[in-house]
């Protein structure tokens, strides 16, 4: 059967298929979402919740742990990490690939409900966001003004801008840093209080009573209704000092008698900066699973809008945004794929040294690549710089096909026969070779689909598509190919002489071709030796795999570098606000830096975030890895703070935020004992050579005055400890007493000591309380209190305290080495067995990945050997094709540890293609010399002697096709070209070396193999006769 022939003859109904295809495909690109990678983001969801004034000790185990018990029967649930530091508490949820995030925040919502009832009295309920609270911003919008204050600016970002950006789809959340709401700040004398015998819950009393708004209905007269309408919100700081707190001696005593009242914010430990100016900054974050560029469009779209809408005193701007790095790497790889057509078409013409034939591949690849548009689209794919990636290396596959078909049906018209006949013959001959060869290089990728995890979905777009572009190739191969052949190519009688260019091509190729006849004769009389050298490449294939380096995913620059700063933990917020000021100065003086923001404040006083906007990478030499080194050596020298830089990468695995990139996790049952022993692995880890930044979250040495009670003082003083840690909530934890309710927003009125009496732990002694009888006790009189060491954050993984600790690499590390050195360096301490310790986030799926790789390397050989077996109705002949792999891969591993380049899961996808690609040369010899055999009556040594010259043209275009489709990425430079390099550099080391081995071990291998076969066929065959002479 021909399936070529219908449509060699009916080339008008091939041409118009051809040409729907391409316009289907083009439609499709045209409609394809944009994003840096797949969609590989776990739905992650973040609740938190507040308590203005608690400890972190008290956030934790008060509400920490009752929502992380609810929270944590929620069917999916993969990973649940919280942290708890002075009055907040976020908790983030991380769930399986598969699970809907709309659901999974339906039951979110049921569960902080459930929970209500376990928790303390909180100013709000819990809130949650579906949102990765260790992902990287993906826009940062920054507001300025020379005339407008901070609280004021604050107040359009909040009311106004933060909550329009949160309706656009896609946004997951927006944090509003650097400045705090506009609020009502009444600062109490206590020495005052105690004068008048009066104590601060009379003053919040007073203020939570004398503010109000709740309904007051309505009165009908005359058939008319009025609504009742009354002042019982006051607004304005002037409006509490007339407030009567109480009566003595028939005197009133008013508000302004015991405290100041001025129109403030709600938290003054808040401070912003960009670029040396007071700001309040917007950070934008994307809901998983939603689509950079289409986000970060409908973003910009509404900014203009959002500045008409604030202050005109009030200037906005868009100081970083990820999707011009994206737009840029995207725009290198469509250049690549570009390149990649055009090297590969000048392979072609290098070899068939005809025009009119070198049209057709330059024809049919573009069909394959566009059409495969229209998959992507079908399947909800996008153009991210994998899928391209791998239309890029699908340039040098889907010529192949269409690179065997012309060059078997222009060999039969040199032979004399007319292009219509050549190409009905030639595309026969060939049919079978050609299915065989693109259906096991697509089965190659079957483990890959079957892979779980976000390696699996990471690799499934690339596999999908390259297999989709394979397929579309192998019908055109078999369909349009021939079709072009035999209309555009002329019969031997009408062909001109050949160019000069033609003649000397053919001239190379023809030297090639005696040379490569003289050597494979001396390799097959030499068979041992060659069997020699293939065994010694499979065992050097081992042993380079093991001693590789080994990573988990390119370390890429996308232009944004996220800092955290670390100060000593006694650390107080004015001290910060320097530090922060001279980070801010070094940052920004270095020439690659375009933009610097930074945030103090908060629910933390000795810590701050940083966000770094480089310029683009034409505009600066250096990557964001050496523009790290160079500003960490500036700041090395910043007494009592340390700022930790790291670059925003597109792929960020698990919840928990933290200072450097990688993190190892201590989890235990009591946080005494993790504090007694993370000092301990931090201290073992910073010894450890190729890691640098190591850092601990446990901020476990925090200032703190301890109270001590005497309860039986207490007791007879008529004090009880309920009253007393109200009256301490209301002195020193900015409380929150009332809420001005305004048609926008919310603001709160605050009480708090007047600050000269928050300066220092003495101001303890001006606190009074009052008795049941009335009477102003002073604090001292039932209490003592002596400095102590406290927590300054409480971790909790899956319900239990833990430790984080993080790090990064030193250039050319690999993180293999690095975990074997800390596990090692773990153990040797000796850790007690109520704490365990294990990698999290990227290094956790870096070890699962790693330790599936030889498992998916096994898996594809096996698909292939089960595929090749069922084609050729043989056990034998696959283990021959199979036998070119080693060589294949021991190139690879060499290419990548002399490029400095490490074996990561891009360089993964590479071994895999090479399996797919170096086989097609042994299919093409072993499929013309059981032909051969078959219909000539050859011998096996004939046969695939024969075979290896007649197919040396075609594996000699193929393997150039391929190669010269891989070299743009092996040199790839600019944007995203670390994604790239990796994949490129193994193709093009697989190639070289398998090319220069295959072309001799395999004809050696196919005759080994079928000496063996022929006796086990000879002695099957004489086993009846042994039977019957044993009966005899």
């Amino acid at each position: 059967m021909n399936i070529s022939s219908p449509f060699i003859k009916r080339h008008v109904a091939t041409t118009l298929l051809t040409l729907a295809v391409l316009l289907l495909g083009a439609v499709a690109f045209r409609l394809l979402p944009v994003a840096p990678l797949p969609q590989v983001d776990f739905p992650t969801i973040s609740v938190s919740a507040r308590q203005p004034g608690a400890s972190p000790e008290t956030m934790a185990a008060t509400v920490a742990t009752p929502l992380e018990r609810t929270l944590g029967r929620i069917a999916g649930v993969t990973e649940i990490t919280s942290s708890s530091s002075l009055g907040t508490t976020r908790i983030t949820l991380q769930f399986d690939l598969g699970r809907d995030i709309d659901g999974a925040a339906r039951e979110v919502q049921a569960a902080i409900n459930a929970a209500r009832s376990m928790l303390p009295a909180l100013p709000a309920n819990p809130t949650y966001r579906k949102v990765n609270p260790a992902d990287s911003p993906i826009m940062i919008l920054g507001l300025t003004s020379d005339s407008m204050s901070r609280a004021q600016m604050y107040d359009a970002a909040d009311s106004i801008i933060s909550q329009k950006l949160l309706q656009i789809p896609g946004v997951g959340d927006v944090a509003v840093g650097g400045g705090a709401q506009p609020g009502i700040r009444v600062a109490v004398n206590p020495t005052q209080l105690a004068h008048y015998n009066l104590d601060l819950e009379d003053i919040r009393s007073t203020l939570s009573s004398a503010n109000n708004n709740s309904p007051k209905g309505y009165v009908e007269q005359h058939g008319q209704a009025y609504q009742i309408q009354t002042n019982d919100q006051l607004t304005q700081a002037a409006d509490y000092l007339p407030l009567i707190v109480n009566y003595q001696n028939g005197a009133a005593i008013r508000l302004a008698d015991v405290a100041k009242v001025e129109d403030s914010v709600s938290n003054v430990l808040n401070m912003g900066m960009l670029n040396n100016e007071p700001a309040i900054m917007l950070v934008v974050f994307r809901q998983p699973g939603a689509n950079i560029i289409d986000t970060v469009d409908r973003i910009r779209e509404a900014v203009p809008r959002l500045q008409q809408e604030i202050p005109a005193a009030i200037n906005m701007k868009v100081v970083m945004d990820r999707s011009p790095t994206i737009r840029a790497s995207l725009r290198e790889v469509e250049h690549a794929l570009l390149l990649s057509v055009c090297l590969v078409v000048m392979v072609v013409f290098l070899f068939l040294r005809n025009l009119r034939a070198t049209m057709i591949p330059a024809v049919t690849v573009p069909v394959s690549l566009v059409g495969t548009f229209a998959v992507m689209y079908l399947l909800d794919f996008s153009l991210n710089n994998i899928s391209l990636m791998a239309l890029t290396i699908a340039t040098g596959f889907v010529v192949d096909d269409a690179v065997v078909v012309l060059e078997n049906i222009a060999r039969h018209i040199e032979e004399g026969k007319t292009p219509l006949e050549a190409a009905v013959i030639g595309a026969k001959e060939v049919g079978f070779t050609v299915v065989s060869m693109s259906v096991s290089l697509v089965v190659v990728f079957t483990p890959i689909l079957l892979m779980g995890g976000i390696v699996g979905r990471l690799l499934h777009e690339f596999a999908v598509t390259l297999s989709a572009a394979i397929l579309i190739s192998l019908v055109v191969s078999l369909t349009t190919t021939p079709m072009l052949c035999a209309r555009w190519l002329k019969p031997l009688s009408e062909q001109k002489p050949p160019s000069y260019l033609a003649r000397l091509s053919e001239k190379a190729v023809n030297t090639m071709l005696d040379g490569y006849r003289k050597s494979l004769a001396w390799a097959l009389e030499h068979s041992g030796l060659m069997l020699l050298v293939l065994g010694c490449t499979m065992a050097l294939n081992v042993w380079l795999f093991n001693i590789v380096p080994k990573g988990f995913f390119p370390q890429q620059d996308t232009g944004v570098l996220m800092g955290s700063i670390r100060a000593d933990q006694s650390t107080s917020f004015q001290a910060m606000n320097e530090k922060l000021k001279r980070f801010m100065k070094v940052v920004g003086e270095d020439p690659a830096v375009e933009n610097v923001m930074g945030t103090i404040g908060s629910s933390s006083s000795n810590s701050g975030s940083l966000f770094v906007a480089l310029k683009p990478l034409s505009e600066r030499p250096d990557s964001a890895e050496q523009v790290i080194r160079r500003l960490r050596g500036k700041l090395a020298d910043e007494p009592g703070a340390s700022l930790y830089l790291q670059a925003a990468q597109d792929i960020r695995v698990g919840g928990r935020s933290s200072s450097a990139q990688y993190q190892y996790t201590l989890q235990g049952d009591s946080l005494e004992q993790l504090r007694e022993w993370v000092p301990k692995v931090l201290q073992s880890l910073q010894q450890i050579p190729g890691i640098t930044q190591v850092n601990s979250d446990l901020d476990g040495k925090g200032l703190t005055t301890e109270l001590q009670f005497n309860r039986d003082a207490m007791a007879r003083l008529g004090v009880t400890q309920a009253g007393v840690n109200a009256v301490l909530n209301d002195a020193f934890s900015q409380r929150q007493v009332s809420t001005l309710y305004r048609p926008l927003n919310q603001y709160r009125v605050v009480m708090v000591l007047d600050s000269q009496y928050l300066q220092t732990p003495e101001g303890l002694n001006a606190v009074y309380v009052n008795n049941n009888q009335g009477e102003a006790i002073p604090l001292s009189a039932f209490a003592s209190w002596v400095p102590a060491a406290k927590a300054l954050s409480v971790n909790h993984q899956s319900g239990f305290a833990a430790a984080t600790l993080s790090f990064n690499l030193q250039p050319g590390i690999a993180l293999s080495d690095i975990t074997a050195d800390i596990e090692r360096a773990v153990s040797q301490i000796g850790l007690p067995g109520t704490i365990i310790g294990g990698f999290k986030g990227t290094a956790q799926t870096f070890q699962q990945s790693l330790s599936s790789q030889p498992f998916l390397i096994a898996m594809a050989l096996l698909a292939v050997y089960l595929v090749l077996g069922m084609l050729y109705e043989s056990l034998i002949h696959p283990v021959t094709i199979l036998s070119t792999l080693p060589s294949a891969g021991v190139g690879a591993l060499l290419a990548l540890m002399m490029f400095g380049s490490q074996f990561d899961i891009i360089a993964l996808i590479g071994i895999l293609l090479l399996i797919g690609i170096v086989k097609k040369n042994a299919i093409m010899m072993v499929d013309f010399a059981l032909v051969a055999e078959r219909e000539q009556g050859l011998s096996p040594r004939q046969a695939i002697f024969e075979a290896c010259l007649l197919r040396f043209r075609p594996i000699m275009m193929t393997t150039l096709a391929a190669l010269f489709g891989a070299l743009p990425l092996a040199f790839a430079r600019g944007d995203g070209a670390e994604l790239r390099t990796p994949l490129g550099i193994s193709i093009a080391g697989g190639l070289v070396l398998s090319q220069l081995l295959t072309l001799y071990t395999t004809p050696v291998v196919y005759l080994l193999l079928d000496k063996w076969r022929r006796k086990a066929n000879g002695k099957a065959g004489q086993l009846p006769q042994q039977r019957q002479v044993e009966q005899e």
